[in-house]
């Protein structure tokens, strides 16, 4: 939507025009509905809403921004919610959206939903980790017994086909309700006097456990190219299936997480943030930088006398303290990322490092040759600052490479986010390490 179609909609939701406005309003899909009401006031969503149809609204409404859909159910009493929304949402999308609220408001909404069935699946699933596939998955997918003819599966299938709006797979349970196979629909055309579904049903479907974290069905999903996942308890009963279109919401969620953990924001924020909130995701690792500076100044502050006698040396101190934490960020991203997505485990910390360590090796080299060219030419061979300088790069490169390596793979020993590593906490620790190195090397060499 631009700006255009923004304005006139904020004119008809004034002039209180309601025939044109849901006029406007139906040639536009939910995800633009959604758009233009995280701009709207919680009050002119409203009036919004009550111009939509049910499925529509409830489609607009998963679509919407957290925030801003935070604040519209707000205004909202719980029966409206149920009723209008809830009622006409996939169990996943019903449970992301109760998820959402304080557990008083959760019961009354979940109090007012007619379908007791639907309720009861809202429930159980609230029950699981959001971080697991049981926290992702939807209860609606349709089911045929293995020992059913094919007649009577393709009567089964067309009753529940009529309550889904999309149907990715058909799966093949026995009668203890645990998941045998994947009923090809191709079959149903060119095998139809096949007596049975076990025996034209595709067995072994790949399949997740309700504990599975999601970054792991995320994985999968990817791996097998599945439209969908079917989700198993603890003993294989068949209870959810999970799709496509709800993993690339949580890829995106993940990212957006790693990134701002990799810039050094504490929490998860928006660009329409308040000042405050803003203000205490971006402060702790400030205040930590700070606290890195004014460590690498007392270091600086005791070598008062080699500086005095060497001052060229304080013109390389940004050239150390700038590509150690370049060169810790690239391998720690490196190593996030290979975390991230199966390609590295942390069962592999030494093979890996000896891997980075090769690497660091050879730039290192370049890099230390290259300044010491440079120096040789401005100052000559025979000044201290030509080689305790290349020499403190040499050693700055290889540490922070196998630094950078070696903290993100025991994080995700220790079960911690191994995207903090690729931010300020590598650039602080290998600054600091980098002046440490550079201050005892030109001693030394003095």
């Amino acid at each position: 939507m631009n700006n255009d179609d923004i304005k006139l909609i904020t004119e008809l939701i004034e002039n209180k025009e309601s025939d044109k406005l849901k006029e406007v309003l139906s040639s536009l899909h939910p995800a633009d509905i959604a758009e233009l009401c995280n701009e709207l006031d919680p009050e002119d969503a409203r009036f919004v809403y009550l111009l939509l149809d049910n499925e529509t609204a409830a489609d607009v409404l998963i679509e919407m921004d957290e925030d801003a859909r935070k604040r519209f159910l707000e205004v909202l009493p719980s029966e409206t919610i149920a009723k209008r929304f809830v009622d006409y949402m996939d169990s996943d999308d019903a449970v992301d959206i109760i998820r959402e609220m304080d557990e008083d408001k959760q019961e009354e909404v979940l109090s007012h939903i007619e379908d007791i069935e639907q309720a009861g699946d809202i429930v159980d699933l609230l029950k699981y980790d959001e971080d697991t596939a049981g926290g992702l998955m939807g209860t609606e997918m349709v089911v045929v017994n293995e020992n059913w003819s094919m007649p009577e599966c393709l009567r089964e299938m067309r009753i529940q086909a009529e309550e889904m709006d999309e149907i990715y797979y058909v799966y093949v349970v026995d009668d203890d309700e645990r998941l045998r196979g994947v009923f090809p629909l191709k079959k149903m055309i060119t095998s139809p006097s096949v007596s049975k579904v076990k025996h034209v049903m595709k067995k072994d479907p790949i399949s997740v456990r309700v504990d599975t974290p999601v970054e792991e069905v995320v994985q999968t999903i990817e791996k097998y190219d599945l439209v969908a996942v079917p989700v198993v308890d603890s003993i294989g009963r068949l209870v959810g299936r999970i799709t496509v279109d709800d993993v690339m919401d949580e890829v995106r969620e993940q990212a957006e997480r790693d990134y701002q953990l990799a810039s050094g924001l504490s929490q998860d924020v928006e660009t329409d943030d308040n000042v405050f909130r803003q203000t205490t995701a971006r402060l702790p690792w400030l205040l930590i930088g700070m606290l890195g500076g004014i460590g690498n100044s007392m270091i600086l502050g005791n070598f008062d006398t080699t500086f005095a006698a060497h001052p060229e040396m304080a013109l390389y101190i940004p050239l150390i303290g700038g590509t150690g934490g370049n060169v810790g960020t690239q391998s720690s991203a490196l190593v996030v990322q290979g975390l991230a997505n199966s390609s590295l485990n942390a069962e592999n910390t030494f093979k890996q490092i000896l891997k980075e360590s090769v690497v660091a090796l050879i730039n290192a080299t370049i890099i230390s040759m290259l300044v010491y060219i440079y120096n040789f030419v401005r100052f000559g061979a025979s000044a201290t600052v030509s080689y305790s300088v290349s020499i403190s790069l040499f050693a700055v490169v290889m540490f922070a490479s196998i630094f950078g390596t070696l903290v993100p793979m025991t994080l995700e020993k220790l079960k911690i986010d191994p995207a903090i590593a690729t931010g300020p906490f590598i650039s602080i620790t290998n600054d600091i390490i980098g002046m440490l190195m550079y201050m005892g090397i030109t001693v030394l060499l003095s």
